[in-house]
């Protein structure tokens, strides 16, 4: 079960390189150590394209954080990448299904605190603790391009079960028990005594 739920934003550059990972492994930066620690195996991770203002996948921690200053990702800035988390992929959207956060930002809680037009504000940085909420919410959008008409909310499309058959009830003697009215009675008259 997922206790945090955070979102990584990164250019397209080294989006890119995580893919080409197999988004088994993500770099984070330096500055974010203190967020960086509380990152557990089995948190959730929503990846954001910024530039592009995209979110293009999701993935599940499978680590707590090391560090590991071998070259991977592309310098944003000043800053490299000294973290890294273990990950697994969960929903990735091909290119040219990669959801327009414009669309969805207006019903985020996480963005609230800015104005309106200036949504992407509450992007800048390389990591985001996210409400449980919004990441459920954008995640489902992204099923749902992923997947089409098929998916259904919440799980995975499944074979339903037959339907159980029900036991005929008889009587403590082991006959059938009476026939029952449609207002659930005994379609048998009331014996006298």
């Amino acid at each position: 079960m997922a206790h945090n739920f955070w979102m990584i934003v990164c250019n397209p550059e080294n989006f890119r390189i995580t893919q080409g990972l197999g988004f088994t492994t993500q770099g984070l930066k330096a500055q974010h150590r203190r967020k960086i620690q509380r990152i557990e195996a089995g948190d959730r991770v929503l990846f954001y394209i910024s530039g592009a203002r995209r979110f293009s996948a999701t993935a599940t921690a499978t680590s707590s954080y090391f560090e590991d200053d071998t070259p991977v990702w592309e310098k944003e800035g000043c800053a490299g990448w000294p973290y890294r988390i273990k990950i697994k992929p969960e929903v990735v959207l091909e290119d040219h299904q990669y959801m327009d956060a414009n669309q969805l930002a207006p019903r985020l809680d996480y963005i609230k605190r800015w104005p309106p037009e200036n949504w992407y504000m509450a992007f800048q940085g390389n990591l985001h603790l996210l409400p449980k909420s919004d990441f459920l919410l954008i995640e489902e959008e992204m099923k749902k391009l992923k997947f089409g008409r098929d998916h259904i909310r919440g799980v995975a499309v499944q074979r339903q079960a037959a339907p159980r058959k029900r036991k005929k009830r008889g009587s403590a003697k082991g006959g059938a028990s009476p026939a029952r009215s449609p207002n659930g009675g005994s379609s048998d008259p009331p014996s006298r005594e």
